[in-house]
């Protein structure tokens, strides 16, 4: 059997682009070590230095995480430390205890212009939406509407939603193998309205900030299209710009 090689410079992105496949196609799972750099290198038939940069940049990254002593392993939403990488929501007293995620509605339906487009599928073709709300120490402070394509989360039901127990990103790595690598954001400022007031218990025309998320999959591939209000009276948005 001939190894693994790239033919294209420079070597270690070829490097990463060939262990990316082994994460996309599931070779490697959430979680789980990889093989180490000597395994690795001898594989792609390259130095183990060249697997080393490749697995720095995919660690910054947060595909992969080093385990000191241990080796390393596929980043995983099961993680704790991994929670706040996609929540940026932090409360002003510094708790960072982990939110409740409650259960709303989960429907089916057919993807509109605006779901079609943001998540790359054909207008009409299937999608599961699901609401849900997010508590902090009891306290409700973000309500989510979340569209997701029918066809990767197939199953997906209101059954299925409140036997979870960890987070959504975390079931839908464990449930549908569909793991979360990046998103984008965009935030503006609206006033609650009536429905939005009731459900967070804040006053009607209470600032909230509006948070519309489109999060990506490995291939850069978009798996996620949510819309979320958010309250901060007693929390405030946190991005660190590096």
């Amino acid at each position: 059997m001939r190894p693994e090689s790239p033919t294209f410079s420079p070597l270690y992105r070829q490097i990463k682009n060939l262990m990316l496949n082994a994460l996309e196609s599931a070779e490697w799972r959430p979680g789980q070590a990889i093989p180490s750099e000597q395994e690795l290198a001898l594989r792609f038939n390259v130095s183990q230095g060249t697997v080393r940069k490749a697995i720095d940049e995919m660690a910054a990254e947060n595909l992969l995480v080093r385990k000191q002593g241990k080796g390393t392993y596929v980043a995983s939403h099961n993680d704790p430390r991994a929670l706040f990488r996609f929540l940026r929501l932090v409360p002003m007293d510094g708790d960072l205890a982990h939110p409740q995620s409650v259960p709303l509605d989960c429907w089916k339906a057919k993807a509109g212009n605006e779901a079609a487009r943001m998540l790359g599928i054909e207008l009409g073709a299937p999608v599961t939406i699901l609401r849900r709300l997010l508590k902090f120490s009891g306290k409700p402070v973000v309500i989510d509407e979340i569209y997701l394509p029918g066809e990767i989360f197939h199953g997906l039901t209101m059954e299925v939603l409140q036997s979870g127990h960890g987070s959504l990103y975390s079931l839908f790595e464990t449930r549908f193998g569909v793991r979360m690598i990046r998103a984008e954001e965009r935030i503006r400022a609206v006033a609650a309205d009536r429905m939005t007031s009731e459900t967070l218990g804040v006053p009607e025309g209470t600032p909230l900030l509006s948070v519309e998320r489109v999060t990506y999959t490995y291939g850069d591939k978009p798996v996620e299209w949510r819309r979320g209000l958010y309250s901060t009276a007693e929390h405030y948005y946190l991005n660190e710009l590096n």
